[in-house]
């Protein structure tokens, strides 16, 4: 791609988040999601492959659809209070359709079914894009409207793409599918807590941006979309298998490392609020989850390649690719869990 229309394509999508998150009317946080949508659509299809193509035009239809309900629904709103406010969404069937189309757009549970298709037919980093700072915008909307929305409605959705998210990721063998259910199952650890502890729905996505940073660039880096991939990944590079087996299970939640944080206190919140069953259920759900990651951990680790690498010395050649970033998101994404009680009072 051109690098000018890339950097005007990029700029575009900056552009889109920043205008939602500075809004406090619906109209412009309605054109600031269109122009993210708009923005990302040419790197989606800019590989030119039929699942590409088809993969663009899954996710226009869904935004598409997403961005006419909120235009709809706050048009409801508008009509039926007299204000545009953000934070005045004060009737029901505006603040339900509201959160339903925001919904739709993260890909929760249960309009979440767009998410895997998308993202399989994707190359890994416009996926990192998508499954990262595509969340940004409608997050911060949901975080706005949380107050008037039912606080069983976010339980749901919550509890439901936890689930959903673990069980769908059981049987899959593509990498990039596996990534879409984690998210799916990471949104909903956010929504779950978000009537609660909103400053722990923004812990979980901070914390979930670095660690699917992490793991996207990794796989970028070892060239890795399949599962039968990965067993070549130790004999190229053992050091980078090591840290993305460890960043994997960090997605899992697995102490010591710093995706077990937000966990550990979303479901210490949950216990605080007298709902011991949901966060049970939120638990087992976390164990769905982590069983997938160990799949790759053990295809990664502890098995060696079905078939002879003929390729000669194959750990010798030379990367072009930029690994900063991934140094920075791993570190991250494997160190911050002392640092929990330094979060906790900047929080408080």
């Amino acid at each position: 791609m051109n690098p000018y229309v890339l950097t005007i394509l990029l700029s575009s999508l900056g552009l889109g988040t920043t205008l939602t998150f500075a809004s406090s009317h619906w109209l412009l946080a309605w054109m600031g999601l269109e122009i993210n949508t708009l923005a990302i659509l040419p790197l989606m299809a800019q590989h030119h492959h039929p699942r590409a193509v088809e993969a663009t035009t899954k996710y226009f239809l869904t935004q598409a659809t997403a961005a006419a309900m909120i235009l709809f629904a706050s048009t409801t709103n508008a009509w039926l209070v007299g204000e545009w406010d953000i934070n005045n969404l004060s009737h029901p069937i505006a603040a339900t359709m509201i959160i339903a189309a925001l919904a739709l757009k993260i890909g929760l549970a249960p309009v979440h079914f767009w998410m895997p298709e998308v993202l399989q037919g994707l190359d890994l980093l416009t996926g990192l894009i998508l499954s990262t700072w595509q969340k940004l915008a409608p997050f911060a909307l949901i975080m706005q409207v949380a107050p008037a929305i039912d606080p069983v409605l976010l339980t749901l959705l919550g509890t439901t793409s936890t689930l959903v998210g673990g069980w769908g990721g059981l049987n899959q063998t593509q990498l990039r599918k596996i990534l879409a259910y984690s998210s799916i199952a990471h949104m909903g650890w956010m929504i779950i807590v978000l009537q609660y502890a909103p400053q722990l729905t923004l812990l979980a996505l901070g914390t979930y941006i670095f660690m699917t940073s992490a793991a996207f660039l990794a796989l970028k880096l070892s060239s890795a979309t399949k599962i039968s991939t990965l067993t070549t990944a130790w004999s190229k590079s053992p050091i980078l298998a090591t840290t993305t087996a460890l960043v994997l299970l960090s997605l899992g939640g697995l102490p010591p490392l710093t995706g077990f944080m937000p966990k550990w206190l979303i479901l210490q919140e949950l216990a605080k609020q007298d709902l011991p069953l949901t966060a049970t259920i939120m638990a087992l759900a976390a164990l769905l989850s982590l069983y997938f990651y160990l799949r790759l951990c053990y295809a990664m680790t502890l098995t060696i390649s079905p078939n002879t690498i003929n390729s000669t010395t194959p750990w010798r050649t030379q990367s072009t690719q930029l690994t900063l970033p991934l140094a920075l998101s791993t570190t991250i994404a494997l160190g911050l869990l002392p640092l929990t009680p330094a979060i906790l009072l900047m929080a408080t």
